[in-house]
This record gives C-alpha cells, structure tokens and sequence, in this order.
C-alpha cells in the first residue's frame, strides 16, 4: 500500500516524466561573457526525461518514481494505439518492445529504485544526492546496454540500420555527458527542495 505522499510523488514524477521528455537541455556561455557576446545557449543534445527519473526518486522516494515509471510504461504502450497519443519521443505502442532505444526506458524503473532507495537511506546530503543520482543514470544505462545487446545478438532489434557499436554510441556514449549534467543539476535541485521542505 502506498502513502499519500508517495501517490503525489508518483503522480509528480508520472508528469514531469512525460513532459520532461520533450524538453531539452540547453546551457550558456560563462556569465563574465555576456557582456562582451551577450548570452548564448547551447545544445547538449539530451532531454531532461532522465533527470524527471532521479528528480522524483530524490523527492518521492523509491515506491513514488517506481510507480511513475511503470505508469509512463504503461501509458507509453497502451495509450499510442488506442488514442494515438505520443508518450515516447519515437511513437509507442507494444512494437515499441522492439526498439533497441527501449532498454533505456525499461530502466527507468530500477534506476528509480535505486536512486530512490539511496536518497533516503541518510540525512539529506548533496554528495549522498549526487551519488544516488549517478547509481540511477548508471543503472539505466546497464539495463539499456543489455537489452541493446540482447537485440542485436537475437535479431529482433527493428533499427537495423545501425551496427551495434554505433548503437551502443548513439543511444548511450554520446548523451552520456549531456546526463552527466543533468544529474548535477537533479542533485542541487533535489538537495534544495529537501531542505526548503524539511525532508
């Protein structure tokens, strides 16, 4: 059975998951050089659908993001067929079982546990934050990694045209950095939200 918080949290976290997923990160040039080149944004080349993820685990707790995630599963493949609305950025729908990218989002839900288990296993902490954090993008890319070789070794993955080195660097070297980031940014968040909460 679930608190009432933790229903909040999942519900949170079930939002901003979704929405997060559309957003993408973007960072500036150093502050002292706004005025000479006025303030540019640069691409990182990733959403924040990750940090939405470790957000809700540092705030909710691991039953809350759990939750979340497994409705945004859920969501992702049920609602896509039955009223054609988009959850995942590439479509959804069962097939979506067949995409080399959905290990990723199936680890979502142990990465949330993880993350979720780890923030409150102590006295709220940035350090103890950021590495909750870390151990959640971690997992996500060991379950991504294994359902990505998985579907290359039995061939069902539908995205043939990538080799699987190129798969590995698309879906996991290349927005490794770009996370990394996120994960910063998840842990001064999640770090200032507890404290202004009391948690």
């Amino acid at each position: 059975m679930f608190a009432p918080i933790e229903l909040l949290w999942a519900l949170i976290g079930l939002i901003l998951t979704i929405g997060a997923t559309w957003l993408e990160v973007f960072i500036t040039n150093v502050p002292w050089a706004w005025f000479q080149s006025g303030m540019q944004f640069y691409s990182l080349g990733v959403s924040f659908q990750v940090g939405a993820v470790l957000l809700t685990a540092c705030m909710g707790g691991q039953n809350a993001a759990v939750l979340a995630q497994v409705a945004y599963l859920s969501l992702g493949l049920i609602l896509f067929p039955t009223f054609g609305l988009q959850v995942f950025t590439q479509g959804g729908g069962l097939s979506y079982f067949r995409e080399p990218s959905f290990g990723y989002l199936l680890g979502f839900v142990p990465a949330a546990w993880v993350c979720g288990f780890l923030a409150f296993r102590s006295a709220t902490k940035l350090e103890k934050l950021a590495l909750s954090c870390l151990s959640g993008l971690l997992v996500v890319h060991l379950v991504g990694l294994l359902y990505l070789l998985s579907a290359y070794l039995l061939g069902w993955a539908e995205s043939a045209q990538l080799s699987l080195v190129e798969a590995i660097s698309a879906y996991s070297l290349t927005p490794l950095p770009g996370q990394l980031v996120v994960v910063c940014a998840v842990s001064v968040l999640a770090y200032v939200m507890r404290r202004m909460m009391f948690y």
